[in-house]
């Protein structure tokens, strides 16, 4: 493509032009990144400036394999929608410093009646960028250069040595410093259910109290954000990377998990660096940490109280030399009173029935319907098909169905989980939510005669399609006097997916409807599956 199209050019030539003169160029942003952006090194910034009114008529943030295509799109965009407050309009002039760039706008603005030049320099963009270069070098560093290497060492051996295997966060260690003027520290671990893994260090033990009872009583994300922002404590976490599952976590070594470090407090909020004051306390709790769950595995599952005292040598990249005396102990009363909260808050619901969703298989095809009298009949009457009744009877336009559709091997394993379940007792919906994302869900379930419910599917509640099939389901169940049914079929890769024919169908469990109430579950958030 050689030139804009013939009705964008007209568009841009019915916007006023004016005579100002605009700098346009694309920087990488390396030098201008954190140690943990480094994904946004291979970025670069697409940026276009108005040098008669000093400010940012459009930016893109681009990868840099991204084509020249881009100058343009950010281009028109800063003409006849402007990011910032100015007017939209067309330039007299541009200015660029790349002669590529240059060729190629001139080629693709050529009727648009905007003059295009080459400087060596652009002196507003320039300065910009500088000014973001000097903010970035007065930022301070995530930790301090005379602690950094211990720091991440330490964290490794932490890592190597899995605390988290045989302390939960209810089980608080106690770290005092005799010599230092510091509050004794509660050293709480994280990780043994396998989530997120690392050390919260408290600066205050009524901080860890008050979050743990409030976030025991918040169900809203908003407030349960507040509360974590409440704790007063240093951090130590480790980022797992994205294509590892939760399961092969443990797994990995120091060297694929990404230690990093901050500070939680209710007037600084999260702060990803430490001080160098900081960087020394949290670095002789680690190494503290480390030496005691090193010399005392084998009798943390005790219920005695564990008392060790340790001299920590300061990195010898610190300003200072000394030893410093620390000692560790275990808290088998406070760990009673925060069990406490939990057996308390558990006493005052009803536990929730497991809902497993290791039936359906996950490349199933499946489908809310009806199925004709008549097929149901011939059904029961095909003895290489197996059907499980009720009683249900002949009423309404026709029987309710969930029709999942597999493999016939799968469909088989499926047919025999569901009898040693003590067969299928019934189909019910029930409302889910997922918070992180905003967005409610109509969850299937499947209940057993033994009592297990089985999730078959998750239907978004705003989409239409899945409201119209919902309605006529619950429809078509009224009319049958509260029956539906299970069908499973077999076919799913050949030409018939997606629509099973009757010698498809390999059984059929007929079941009762199951309301809401019927089920008693509530609202079912995405952390309860």
């Amino acid at each position: 493509m050689s030139t804009l199209h013939s009705t964008t050019i007209r568009r841009l030539l019915n916007l006023p032009q004016d005579d100002s003169v605009w700098e346009g160029d694309r920087r990488s942003l390396e030098g201008l990144i954190s140690d943990q952006e480094e994904e946004k090194s291979s970025q670069e910034c697409v940026i276009w400036v108005d040098g008669s009114e000093g400010m940012v008529r459009g930016m893109e943030m681009v990868s840099q394999d991204t084509g020249m295509e881009v100058m343009v799109r950010t281009l028109l965009r800063a003409m006849e929608a402007p990011q910032s407050y100015g007017k939209p309009c067309r330039p007299k002039s541009i200015i660029v410093r790349d002669r590529e760039i240059l060729f190629f706008l001139r080629g693709i603005l050529q009727e648009v009646g905007i003059k295009i030049d080459y400087a060596p320099e652009l002196p507003l963009i320039d300065t910009l960028f500088q000014g973001l270069t000097e903010s970035q070098e007065e930022r301070p560093p995530l930790l301090p250069e005379s602690y950094k290497k211990a720091l991440v060492k330490t964290a490794g051996e932490i890592w190597e040595n899995a605390p988290w295997d045989f302390l939960d966060d209810s089980e608080v260690i106690t770290i005092e410093f005799p010599h230092w003027d510091i509050d004794p520290l509660y050293l709480s671990i994280m990780g043994m259910l396998g989530q997120e893994y690392g050390v919260l260090l408290y600066r205050s033990l009524a901080s860890m109290k008050t979050f743990r009872s409030e976030v025991l009583n918040i169900e809203d994300m908003e407030k349960l954000e507040n509360a974590f922002l409440k704790q007063d404590c240093w951090f130590l976490n480790y980022e797992i990377p994205e294509d590892v599952e939760e399961e092969e976590a443990e797994s990995l070594s120091a060297a694929e998990v990404d230690p990093y470090f901050g500070s939680i407090s209710p007037y600084e909020g999260i702060r990803p660096f430490l001080g160098e004051e900081e960087a020394a306390i949290v670095y002789v709790a680690l190494q503290g940490l480390k030496r005691f769950v090193q010399s005392s595995e084998s009798e943390l599952d005790t219920t005695e109280k564990l008392e060790k005292h340790y001299h920590i040598p300061l990195p010898t990249t610190s300003h200072d030399s000394s030893n410093i005396h620390v000692k560790l102990s275990t808290n088998p009363e406070l760990e009673e009173e925060l069990m406490m909260l939990w057996d308390d808050d558990e006493e005052d619901e009803e536990p929730l029935p497991l809902i497993n969703d290791d039936l359906v298989p996950k490349d199933s095809f499946l489908s809310l319907g009806m199925v004709p009298w008549d097929m149901i009949h011939q059904m029961q009457n095909n003895p290489k098909q197996l059907y499980e009744s009720l009683g249900a009877t002949e009423k309404g336009e026709g029987m309710p169905v969930i029709l999942i559709q597999t493999s016939r091997p799968k469909a088989q394993t499926m047919i025999e989980q569901i009898q040693d379940s003590g067969g299928l007792e019934g189909i019910g919906f029930n409302e889910g939510e997922d918070s992180s994302v905003n967005t409610i869900y109509d969850l299937g379930l499947l209940q057993m005669g033994d009592g297990e419910l089985y999730l078959f599917g998750e239907f978004n509640k705003d989409d239409p399609t899945h409201v119209k099939a919902r309605q006529h389901w619950d429809r078509r169940c009224e009319q049958t006097g509260g029956y539906c049914a299970l069908i499973l079929a077999r076919g799913l890769k050949g030409a018939n997916r997606g629509k099973p024919q009757l010698r498809d169908m390999m059984a059929l469990f007929e079941a009762k409807a199951l309301s809401p109430e019927d089920l008693g579950l509530g609202v079912l958030s995405a952390i309860d599956l």
